[in-house]
């Protein structure tokens, strides 16, 4: 199956190169481009693309507000919104995850970060860039964040150590690996996690930690 794709940036040399990166692969395809976050959420909702790749700073509507309206919890069919940032503008990618964003990927991460994220959302999962992880931490740490949600059920001792990996950005594949167990087991404590905590993926859960200081901040 191709994943279908809708580049947003305002820089067309950005979003040309995303889409060479993107296109070099045999299951994916640029459907369309936007140089702004209006024209953004009106092709994204007339295309239905599989997964939308959104720079935060844009003109008319920023990555924020593109991602509230396209993915925000409540949506009857919320779209994939993948959050492209900038190690400066770390400070806008929270609230793109509670808007929704079940990705985040740094512009200079490079191509296979880039391809890895979209193969991801278009999955059902999320892939956020350890880095944008590690400053988040730094930045909530420092914060006095809101009250969080309490889980349905308690966690056990293995679903905490999964989320305390994915808060820290690791793959399910990095996490069996660390945990040493199949990858299979690793995908069962992530789902009963989700449904404990009433979230929808892993960067809702990754939020879920920060909030509660589970993950120390580096």
């Amino acid at each position: 199956m191709t994943i279908r794709v809708l580049l947003a940036d305002d820089q067309a040399m950005i979003r040309a190169s995303l889409r060479i990166i993107l296109e070099d692969q045999p299951d994916i395809c640029v459907v369309a481009e936007a140089a702004d976050g209006a024209e953004a959420v009106a092709l994204a909702r007339r295309l239905r693309p599989d997964v939308c790749l959104v720079d935060i700073r844009m003109p008319r509507l920023d990555g924020i507000e593109v991602t509230r309206a396209l993915a925000r919890p409540g949506l009857a069919d919320p779209l994939r919104v993948v959050m492209v940032t900038s190690f400066d503008l770390d400070e806008y990618v929270y609230g793109a995850l509670r808007g929704g964003a079940v990705g985040f990927i740094l512009k200079d991460a490079g191509p296979g970060l880039l391809v890895e994220a979209v193969r991801a959302a278009h999955a059902g999962d999320a892939l956020v860039a350890p880095s944008v992880t590690l400053r988040l931490l730094r930045h909530i740490a420092a914060a006095a964040a809101p009250p969080a949600r309490e889980p349905a059920r308690p966690l056990s001792e293995r679903e905490t150590e999964v989320v305390r990996a994915i808060a820290r950005g690791r793959t399910n594949q990095e996490i069996a690996a660390e945990l040493f167990i199949s990858l299979s087991t690793v995908k069962g404590h992530v789902s009963a996690v989700q449904a404990k905590l009433g979230v929808r993926n892993r960067v809702e859960v990754a939020a879920w930690a920060w909030e509660t200081r589970l993950t120390d901040a580096p």
